[in-house]
């Protein structure tokens, strides 16, 4: 099977994020097709549309590693019901200038991650619908809401917990068949 290119973008920014040691706990469990490569957006500027003449740096890089890849992973924590704003802009400075949408076609998934039992349904489906309208195909099975992240790591950061570890497992299995589809 062909080797697929993927970015893993991860909402949270905080050190200790359980998002992004779900994300290491994710490409510890793909499967080898998927070549997975976490992709930051931290210090990624605001986009402001008046500074497309001229964009920042970091804007165009984030462009580019997309448009380098096969497909997108997503991982957001909830913030008041919604997707971090930090996520928000990178969609929008990859979805940027008109006409050149860097997400375009790319199949993808989304996890969301809490620390809470509603495990981040409210931002996993915010950020469902901005990716529907940057044309990005996303999976709808198996839903990946992880809940009461907690106590799911130990003190190193590594997943503890069996039934998690194969439910990702297997959700890295789906992902690489939604990929093969329709990269």
């Amino acid at each position: 099977m062909k080797t697929y290119k993927i970015a893993v973008i991860v909402g949270s920014l905080r050190k200790e994020s359980f998002n992004l040691k779900t994300a290491k706990a994710l490409m510890q469990l793909a499967p080898e097709s998927l070549d997975l490569e976490l992709v930051s957006i931290a210090g990624l500027p605001m986009f402001n549309e008046d500074l497309e003449g001229n964009p920042p740096k970091e804007w165009e890089v984030l462009r580019e590693k997309i448009r380098n890849v096969d497909g997108l992973l997503f991982l957001t924590p909830e913030y008041n019901r919604s997707v971090p704003g930090v996520l928000k802009n990178a969609i929008d400075v990859g979805s940027r200038p008109y006409g050149k949408n860097s997400w375009d076609g790319k199949p993808a998934a989304v996890v969301s991650v809490s620390i809470g039992n509603i495990s981040g349904f409210g931002a996993n489906h915010h950020l469902r619908q901005s990716l529907t309208f940057v044309n990005v195909p996303t999976m709808a099975q198996p839903e990946a809401y992880i809940g009461g992240a907690a106590a799911l790591f130990d003190d190193k950061g590594e997943l503890n917990n069996d039934s998690t570890k194969d439910f990702l497992k297997n959700f890295m299995l789906a992902f690489e068949k939604w990929v093969h589809t329709n990269a």
